[in-house]
């Protein structure tokens, strides 16, 4: 087989013999816009498009720290009832009943009505017309994007509202309530210091059993009031689940407490965990650890309405489709004031 001359390229100028002319020609016509942009045209028809949508890294742990009750509707307020007893020479003697007596003391009530607000949550979508036929030609959803970014929103909104309340609104969270009895800090270690990082494995057993039992003391050792949550700093945390009681031991120091506090001696599953905003949350930014009881008898939050789409309307003005999501959501209800404690500078 013979082969003819093909041409060459110089880099922007291609020579051809006789016979490649009208080969040359149409080549030239064809991708022309590409050669000139040193094969730009070329490079983008041959990319592989990554499908995946990166999000912002973030991380929401209010549904495990807090029991989140569902329903209720749009009301402005939510009440709780308390009730404290008393009897006639109170519950020791008071009720010893002899013969010939004309009386027996009297069980009384005293009802006490608390209320805790509630706030709505709104945010806006909006997608232009265009972008929506656009998307028939890219393969994706901006409907879709905006919706997933609407959910961190109200994530991010929960996990605010959990722990430390909105400001501007007048609530508290978990870390912040003024009526919580805080532990200027914690026991100094051997070393002189209060942080756990300071402290031998005794030691850090040592403030998590006193904030325990402190907790349930003001329970009246209640068997139903044991605490069974703590929360601190990542810091501390992965610290304590990294490190080995001793060099030679294989137990860490968290499975250490784990094993070994008086909660579990006293029927209650303690979970430890690390939470971002323990970090600072205490008194002159110190670090603060958490321990209370994490039931919905004691402390709890109302999602009395659900994030939903509220309505969906055409825009003509702005040539676009405006679409509403709204929830209902309380502030952190605490029913006993005396059922959780901080503990700071650890």
């Amino acid at each position: 087989m013979e082969f003819k001359n093909m041409g060459t390229y110089d880099g922007g100028v291609i020579s051809s013999s006789p016979d490649t002319a009208m080969a040359s020609q149409r080549f030239k016509t064809m991708d022309a816009a590409a050669i000139a942009n040193n094969g730009a045209f070329l490079q983008s028809e041959l990319e592989k498009k990554d499908n995946v949508i990166r999000q912002p890294l973030t991380s929401f742990t209010y549904s495990r720290d807090l029991p989140i009750r569902v329903g209720g509707g749009w009301a402005e307020f939510i009440s709780a009832m308390n009730v404290e007893y008393g009897v006639t020479g109170g519950s020791e003697d008071g009720p010893v009943h002899a013969g010939g007596a004309n009386g027996i003391p009297m069980v009384q009530a005293n009802f006490d009505k608390g209320l805790f607000k509630t706030h709505i949550f709104s945010v806006g979508m909006r997608i232009m017309w265009v972008d929506m036929q656009r998307e028939k030609l890219t393969g994706r959803s901006l409907e879709s994007i905006l919706r997933d970014g609407i959910r961190m929103t109200y994530d991010k909104h929960m996990d605010a509202n959990t722990y430390v309340g909105i400001k501007r609104y007048g609530s508290t969270g978990l870390l912040n309530n003024p009526n919580v009895t805080t532990a200027s800090a914690a026991a100094t270690g051997a070393s002189g210091s209060t942080k756990f990082k300071d402290k031998t494995p005794d030691q850090i057993l040592q403030d998590i059993n006193d904030a325990i039992l402190a907790v349930w003391a003001a329970a009246e050792y209640d068997r139903d009031a044991v605490p069974n949550h703590i929360i601190m700093p990542y810091e501390q945390i992965n610290y304590l689940a990294t490190t080995k009681v001793t060099e030679l031991a294989e137990k860490t120091i968290l499975q250490f407490l784990l094993d070994n506090n008086v909660a579990k001696t006293n029927g209650s599953d303690l979970y430890i965990g690390g939470c971002s905003w323990c970090k600072g949350a205490g008194t002159g930014d110190t670090d603060r650890m958490l321990v209370y009881i994490n039931k919905d008898r004691y402390v709890a939050m109302d999602e009395l309405a659900p994030l939903s789409r509220a309505m969906t309307q055409p825009n003509a003005e702005n040539v676009c489709y405006d679409t509403a999501y709204m929830a209902n959501l309380s502030e952190v209800e605490l029913y006993y004031e005396n059922i959780m404690r901080y503990v700071d500078g650890i």
